[in-house]
C-alpha cells in the first residue's frame, strides 16, 4: 500500500502542478497553439465530466469519487497481494481521481487544458489526471483480457 500512496502521490502533485501553471500563465478559455490544428492548450473549466457530461453536479462527483476510492482499495487493495502491474494501476487510478477530486473540492470545477483535433473531430479537453485514469482502466482491461486468455478468471 506503501507504494501505491507513494506513486499515487507522485501523480496527484504532476497533475496539480500543471493545472496550478495553467491557470497562473494562460486566460480562462484562451488557447496556445503547439501543433497547429491539432494540439493546442486550451484552458477551460469543467463543472462536468468527460465531455461535460452532467454539468454542474459538483457533489454528485465528489460523492462519486470518494465512494470509488473506497471500493477500490476495500475489493482490490486491502489484504491482497498486488503484482508490480497492479501497484502501477491502483497508483494512476487513485491519484487520477484525487488529483481532480481536490479540484472539485477547492474550486469547485476541474482545470482542464489538453486539447486536440483530428481533422473535424475536436476532442473533449482534458488534464493529466484525466490521462491517469484512462491509462489505469486501459491497464485494468489488459490485466482481464490476459488473466482470461491464461485461464485465471
Amino acid at each position: 500500500m506503501k507504494k501505491i500512496l507513494l506513486f499515487s502521490f507522485l501523480g496527484i502533485i504532476l497533475d496539480q502542478i500543471s493545472k496550478f501553471l495553467i491557470s497562473i500563465f494562460m486566460e480562462l478559455n484562451t488557447s496556445l497553439p503547439i501543433i497547429d490544428g491539432f494540439f493546442h492548450l486550451t484552458h477551460v473549466q469543467n463543472f462536468g465530466a468527460a465531455f461535460s457530461i452532467l454539468d454542474g453536479n459538483r457533489f454528485f462527483f465528489i460523492l462519486v469519487a470518494l465512494l470509488s476510492l473506497c471500493v477500490i482499495y476495500f475489493v482490490f487493495i486491502k489484504n491482497k497481494t498486488l503484482k508490480k502491474l497492479d501497484i502501477l494501476t491502483y497508483s494512476l487510478l487513485i491519484g487520477g481521481i484525487l488529483g481532480n477530486l481536490i479540484d472539485r473540492i477547492v474550486l469547485g470545477y476541474v482545470i482542464d487544458f489538453f486539447d486536440f483535433t483530428f481533422g473535424t473531430y475536436a476532442f473533449p479537453v482534458f488534464n493529466i489526471a484525466d490521462i491517469m485514469i484512462v491509462s489505469a482502466v486501459i491497464l485494468i482491461i489488459y490485466t482481464i483480457i490476459k488473466e482470461e486468455q491464461n485461464g485465471n478468471h
